[in-house]
């Protein structure tokens, strides 16, 4: 029989013995030991487990996956090193879930668009989903993503999306626009604001009937709003709490995320209310109208997708994507027809051949202006503001090429690899309006150009946006003459941020009259 002999010590600082503080110390480390074992056995059970049907990729550590091996600054590159190993389809760990890369058009084409159904599902975005809860278009799946996508897309239509009453709209917006940037008195100034205000108005014309003036406080304070939450949400700090959701609960700079798109619903569920007040079942005015009787016809069904939350996130979805994408845009377009005033004294040359100085240019124009249009897809190629695309994911079990997808897999779409493929766009990392023209100087349309992305989950409002960039771009270049304040030699052309989105420096420059 073995006997057990302690000789408790009194602690001068403490009422507890040595040996029991020592013994829990020690137990709560061997508890600690066999969690992380079990967590690390675990993890590479379900690697062992999933070999074989995922595609291969970079060997993941336990718990934080290859989220050592990825630049949370710049994930769009990192991707492209690794596809050097192993493209065009791969599997990396952002923490211990599996996200499949696929890289490259063709892999990107049969996924996105031979395989569009399949492909269509969205993938998680923890920092988002908690505020959007799976509501609205950009975020939601299933049922409830294709009831309001549809409805959304024949709404937008009735509002003259794609017709000659929407380009009207652009054209009116333009000349404010043009009149705003006069004020500047040719003076330096960031273009920022200016350049929200305009797409942010057309499709607030389309959601709400109005427009609002530059000094609207609450416009103002909107289209900030868009802005920030663009940068914040491409920068590290996010990614890696995309990572690792359990840092949602900490504190970071993903709180002022949330508070923005709170302040933004606030301001949304404001001008509901202003609707419901005035709503007339027989005779819907804009987007909100539309949605509010189609909440009255469903209200006795318990199922109906059309609730007034949804409407509050796809009114958001719908506000979001018709501001910063096409403001950012422009404003990075400025940046580089700034860098390149070869380009923009060509695009100006065909301005005033084509259109003049008396009259505004219109989108019939733009098949008699090549150069301008190919400047215009140049910008987005060059930029690639959304490198990756949002995350989706796959809507069941799935064979992609001699793999077997299981269904829910985050899927990560390289647009980079598509829109920098060097094969189509001969030296991809430079900015050359020639990547579409042809020998003749005809613009030279590209299947690789999937700058709003493709297949079942591509931008809803693309049609606008390629209206709204060669209206608004033509009429600045049509009434000014672009003068930066450094040398054009100077100027910084790499994004400050390379998240979800690629945010242009921060500049200024001088709008002169011509």
């Amino acid at each position: 029989m073995i006997s057990w002999n302690l000789v408790f010590i009194k602690p001068l600082d403490s009422k507890l013995p040595t040996a029991f503080t020592q013994g829990t110390t020690m137990d709560l480390f061997i508890v600690l030991v066999i969690y992380l074992s079990c967590l690390i056995l675990f993890f590479l059970w379900n690697q062992n487990h999933a070999k074989g049907k995922l595609p291969p990729g970079p060997t993941p550590l336990p718990i934080v996956g290859n989220i050592l091996q990825i630049n949370t600054n710049n994930v769009s590159k990192s991707i492209s090193k690794l596809a050097e190993s192993y493209r065009p389809v791969f599997t990396v760990y952002f923490g211990i879930k599996p996200t499949v890369v696929i890289y490259g058009y063709e892999a990107v084409k049969e996924a996105l668009i031979d395989q569009s159904e399949v492909f269509s599902g969205r993938g998680p975005f923890p920092v988002l989903d908690k505020s959007v809860q799976g509501l609205g278009i950009v975020f939601s799946n299933g049922e409830q993503w294709k009831q309001v996508r549809r409805f959304s897309l024949m709404v937008l239509r009735n509002m003259g999306m794609g017709k000659k009453s929407i380009e009207d709209r652009i054209q009116e917006e333009a000349l404010y626009l043009v009149e705003a940037l006069k004020k500047t008195n040719a003076s330096p100034c960031d273009p920022t604001f200016f350049l929200g205000c305009a797409p942010c108005n057309v499709i607030c014309s389309v959601v709400f009937q109005n427009r609002f003036e530059d000094d609207d406080e609450k416009f103002s304070i909107l289209i900030n709003y868009f802005h920030e939450n663009l940068l914040i949400s491409s920068n590290s700090w996010i990614q890696i709490c995309n990572a690792f959701p359990l840092l949602i609960h900490f504190p970071g700079c993903h709180n002022v995320l949330l508070k923005n798109i709170a302040n933004q619903c606030k301001f949304i569920v404001e001008k509901i209310k202003e609707h419901q007040e005035s709503l007339d079942l027989s005779n819907p005015r804009d987007f909100i109208d539309y949605f509010l009787i189609k909440i009255e016809k469903e209200k006795h069904n318990k199922q109906s997708e059309f609730t007034m939350d949804n409407l509050i996130f796809t009114v958001w979805d719908v506000i979001s994507a018709g501001t910063e994408t096409t403001s950012t845009t422009l404003r990075y377009g400025l940046l580089l027809l700034l860098k390149h005033p070869e380009v923009t004294a060509k695009v100006q040359e065909e301005i005033d051949r084509v259109v003049g100085r008396h009259r505004s240019p219109c989108m019939q124009d733009r098949s008699h202006m090549p150069y301008t249009d190919a400047v215009v897809h140049e910008i987005q190629r060059f930029i690639d503001l959304v490198p990756n695309s949002l995350p989706h994911s796959v809507t069941q079990d799935t064979k992609f090429r001699e793999y077997l997808i299981p269904k829910g897999t985050t899927i990560l779409t390289s647009l980079t690899s598509v829109l920098h493929d060097d094969k189509e766009f001969p030296n991809p990392d430079q900015f050359d309006p020639g990547h579409f023209l042809d020998e003749s100087g005809n613009f030279k349309k590209s299947d690789y150009f999937l700058a709003f992305s493709a297949g079942k989950r591509v931008c809803i409002g693309e049609g606008l946006a390629r209206m709204e960039l060669f209206l608004l771009l033509t009429n600045i270049l049509q009434h000014f003459t672009l003068k930066s304040v450094v040398d054009p030699k100077d100027l910084e052309t790499a994004p400050i941020v390379n998240g979800v989105g690629a945010a242009p420096p921060i500049y200024k420059l001088c709008f002169i009259p011509v």
